[in-house]
């Protein structure tokens, strides 16, 4: 599959990685040249350039951008994006007063607000439940049951390549609803992140049913 990465942080050097290393074909795009080059050339990617270039790459682009970015940048290539899956892994996360908070109104999701800016694209929300460094972790690095990857999507093509990327990371694809369920997978991630800078593990909140 080819992949644009928008962007050159954590979160593009982590899952353009990943997906470079599954064999993947990986386009790196950042404002600054220099740093996509330094990326592409970490992660072994096929090529890098403009964010423009990258929105064009393939039939993926991934927003690795803060959150309250991409939307705009959405807009700004939704020509290119028009009929591409497009990833959002960004959270709309900001300090508060008792920890972490959404920095967005309630029941709204950033992935909406892309869908909306870049009307032609099939935004599918996912990666944004884990620290980057967990996504650079090696297939079979968490034993014998993959840990899930939770993702909203509308567009069933989409949703097929996403699965694929998320199994060929050594992971589990766990379907969240619709796009219109962004909102509730984006406010899990400010639950965790909270519970994790307050030295618990979220996953002990979750306890399997008895049979």
């Amino acid at each position: 599959m080819r992949i644009g990465v928008m962007g050159t942080g954590a979160m593009a050097a982590a899952l353009g990685g990943a997906w470079a290393r599954a064999g993947h074909e990986v386009f790196v795009g950042g404002r600054d040249g220099a740093a996509a080059a330094a990326l592409a050339g970490r992660i072994g990617a096929a090529g890098h350039g403009s964010p423009a270039a990258a929105a064009a790459y393939g039939e993926v682009a991934l927003l690795a951008v803060p959150a309250g970015e991409a939307p705009a940048l959405a807009r700004e290539h939704a020509a290119a994006l028009a009929g591409r899956t497009v990833v959002d892994c960004t959270n709309p996360l900001e300090p508060g007063p008792g920890g972490v908070m959404l920095s967005i109104a309630p029941g709204r999701s950033v992935a909406a607000l892309i869908g909306a800016a870049a009307p032609g694209a099939h935004v599918v929300k996912a990666f944004n439940l884990a620290h980057s460094s967990v996504w650079e972790r090696p297939a079979g690095a968490f034993g014998a049951v993959p840990p899930a990857v939770p993702f909203c999507a509308d567009d069933a093509g989409a949703a097929g390549r996403v699965v694929e990327l998320i199994t060929g990371m050594g992971w589990s694809p766990m379907p969240a609803g619709g796009l219109d369920r962004a909102a509730y997978v984006e406010a899990t991630a400010a639950f965790a992140i909270g519970v994790w800078w307050a030295g618990g593990s979220p996953r002990l909140a979750f306890p399997e049913a008895l049979a």
